[in-house]
């Protein structure tokens, strides 16, 4: 007899689930990330399993509630994803009091509908002086991720207390986003906090070699350079990286067992259709 459960997972949020740091240019938008590794594995493990990816980088909580929600509700997922307000703590005017309630609020819409429901704290990236003040903030949003975690049945995958992360390779050369290394592993704690077993290995790298002052500074210039800078142009323009993009996978798609998300890119070249990949992330 044929496996008649129905089984589909619904990914939700910002740059962090559309997968930004881990490129690859035969999928939509350029990437692939922790989500697509952990749709691929479910399919693996039982077969059937849908996935959509609504994630678009750059996309605030309140975006993601208008964009995002309704269309994850009519899905009908089994499974559900959610980081989202990343975002909004980097910026300067937002309000604390408002994010975590419109936060709270889309955490109760995506509980209600019965589904497994994954949330995540956001990672102490300590990524220069000049964000400091920002910490605090981060701080707060994952007590509030863990309180609502508990209130509703949550699976939590404490990103904030994932040692892995102080090494600089886990990291893209952004050092906000994860890079592919962090990515797979993120994917492998995602399904371990399933149930799902998986063969992801972690990287055996060698220790990091000390850098000289000189070395440093123009290190910290290149990424002044390279990052900083694009980023208050952004923000100072009113623009995002996201503002031209598309959902990665919009529609739910049945992940082959074999060859994965990467296998069904190629059999469906419509879903690259004016949809390249996009450089730089």
């Amino acid at each position: 007899m044929g496996d008649s459960v129905r089984r589909r997972y619904v990914a939700l949020g910002d740059s962090f689930t559309e997968g930004v740091g881990d490129p690859h240019p035969g999928l939509p938008n350029g990437v692939r990330g922790w989500a697509d590794r952990v749709a691929e594995k479910l399919a693996k493990h039982e077969k059937g399993w849908e996935y959509a990816n609504l994630a678009v980088r750059s996309k605030r909580l309140r975006q993601i509630i208008d964009d995002q929600l309704e269309t994850a509700l009519a899905l009908e997922p089994t499974l559900v994803t959610l980081y989202a307000g990343g975002n909004d703590l980097l910026d300067l005017g937002t309000d604390m009091d408002r994010l975590l309630e419109e936060y709270a609020g889309l955490v109760g819409r995506l509980a209600e509908t019965g589904a497994t429901l994954v949330l995540f704290t956001g990672y102490d990236v300590k990524v220069n002086p000049l964000l400091e003040p920002l910490r605090h903030r981060n701080w707060q949003y994952n007590a509030w991720v863990r309180e609502l975690a508990r209130d509703h049945g949550a699976v939590l995958v404490d990103y904030w207390c994932f040692d892995e992360y102080n090494d600089k390779r886990m990291w893209d050369a952004d050092r906000l986003h994860m890079s592919t290394a962090g990515h797979k592993f993120l994917a492998r704690q995602v399904l371990a906090h399933l149930g799902v077993p998986t063969s992801f290995k972690p990287v055996d790298w060698e220790p990091l070699a000390p850098r000289s002052t000189l070395e440093w500074v123009n290190a910290q210039r290149q990424w002044m350079n390279d990052w900083v800078v694009p980023l208050i142009g952004r923000k100072l323009r009113g623009v995002t990286l996201g503002d031209s993009l598309g959902p990665r996978w919009p529609e739910p798609v049945k992940v082959p067992k074999k060859g994965g998300l990467r296998r069904y890119a190629l059999e469906h070249p419509e879903v690259l259709e004016g949809r390249g990949p996009v450089f730089p992330v």
